[in-house]
């Protein structure tokens, strides 16, 4: 019984020493390698690819064609015959003018031309009874001289007439609102009963042309200067539309890019037009431009999370060299391509890029996970564990030996 208390507390030793060993061998391995070796690191070589690079750009979307539905004629209101929101036809009735005061003034016109036309026949009946007497000087030459100026009278009397007849009709015509152009009509600016027209052309309703539309933005003038050397900024420029907030497209080409700059902002105004058929793309809108290049070019990528910041917050990538030393690379980052930063300088494509792996330092030496480690000493820091159990155990065989013959 005294020789099994005396070793038990040798063993709980022996077991305290051998699990103090294997966690440090363990914390060893989590940082990253074996202490005193190089770090582990992930890495990644820098990729290249066919890229249409183009700048995206802010935009807004204008309708082709602008008509604002006016009356033309004074009157009240009669009926709105249309559905708000919807899509006209041009020539469709919108709104309905009272008509009878129009009515009454064309009839009156036509009287007045009535009348006229009267007074023509009259005067040209003068003119032939005399014209023979005229010869024979039967009448003297002055009242034959004054009935052809009568009959010109009465005749250009006619063709007044006939003018307010026409003025008198398109003035009637005009009590039926017709919609001028074909396209989306907004909501209705006046109601039934509403008296329009008096002293000033209303505003009735606005339509807006839809399919295709415009998009208007602008761009600095330097940015337009290379892109036509490289081919693009012409009418053959393909563009493309992103909606913002939404990973919505459309497609179109560039329509014309304008003959000035503007003085404050450098800035030159372009226009796109994008097919529009199922009326996506609304005025006003706010979207993002991208106009590519008219070639593809080869480009470095490398993925995102492979681009630090340093202190001065200018971006750098770390590179894992040949001699497995880690360098710090300055870069410019371009877009961004899917998951990866475009590199437009600082690589050349193909280096190795450190992605991820243990904390690294520029100067530090560092293996590629997956690659054979470096030997060091620390790698035989496992089986020490054995001798020390075996030391903290010794005591204990020897209490072993004198433990029968002490019974």
């Amino acid at each position: 019984m005294a020789w099994n208390e005396r070793r038990l507390p040798v063993a709980v030793a022996a077991m305290a020493v051998a699990g103090f060993l294997t966690a440090c061998s363990q914390g060893h391995t989590e940082a990253g390698g074996p202490p005193g070796g190089p770090a582990v690191v992930e890495v990644q070589a820098a990729g290249t690819r066919a890229l249409s690079l183009g700048e995206e750009l802010p935009g807004r979307v204008e309708a082709t064609r602008v008509a604002e539905v006016r009356a033309r004629v004074a009157g009240i209101v009669l009926s709105k015959n249309f559905v708000e929101g919807s899509d006209v036809k041009a020539g469709q009735l919108l709104f309905k003018i009272d008509p009878a005061p129009y009515r009454t003034a064309l009839a009156r016109a036509k009287a007045e031309l009535a009348k006229a036309e009267a007074a023509v026949a009259d005067a040209d009946a003068v003119v032939r009874r005399y014209s023979p007497l005229a010869k024979l000087e039967a009448v003297s030459q002055q009242e034959f001289d004054t009935a052809q100026a009568t009959l010109k009278s009465a005749q250009a009397a006619r063709q007044s007439a006939v003018a307010d007849v026409d003025t008198a009709q398109l003035n009637l015509d005009y009590t039926s609102v017709v919609a001028p152009i074909a396209g989306r009509i907004g909501r209705g600016l006046v109601t039934e009963g509403a008296l329009v027209g008096q002293n000033e052309a209303t505003a009735m309703a606005v339509i807006q042309q839809l399919n295709p539309v415009y998009v208007d933005f602008t761009q600095a003038a330097a940015e337009v200067m290379k892109a036509r050397a490289q081919g693009a900024g012409t009418a053959a420029t393909r563009l493309s539309v992103t909606i913002e907030g939404t990973d919505q497209t459309r497609d179109g080409k560039l329509l014309f890019a304008n003959a000035s700059v503007d003085k404050t902002t450098g800035q030159i105004a372009l226009r796109g037009e994008f097919a529009n058929p199922d009326g996506l793309l609304l005025p006003g809108m706010y979207v993002r431009v991208k106009m590519a290049n008219a070639e593809p070019t080869q480009a470095v990528v490398v993925p995102q999370r492979a681009v630090k910041r340093a202190a001065d917050g200018k971006p750098l990538v770390m590179v894992l060299g040949q001699d497995g030393k880690v360098a710090a690379m300055p870069v410019e980052t371009g877009r961004m391509v899917g998951p990866d930063w475009h590199i437009t300088t600082g690589l050349q494509g193909g280096e190795r890029v450190i992605v991820g792996g243990a904390p690294v330092n520029p100067g530090d030496a560092a293996t590629a996970a997956g690659a054979p480690a470096a030997e060091a000493p620390a790698a035989t820091g496992a089986p020490a564990v054995a001798p020390a159990a075996a030391a903290a155990e010794a005591p204990a065989a020897q209490a072993d030996a004198k433990g029968p013959a002490g019974t």
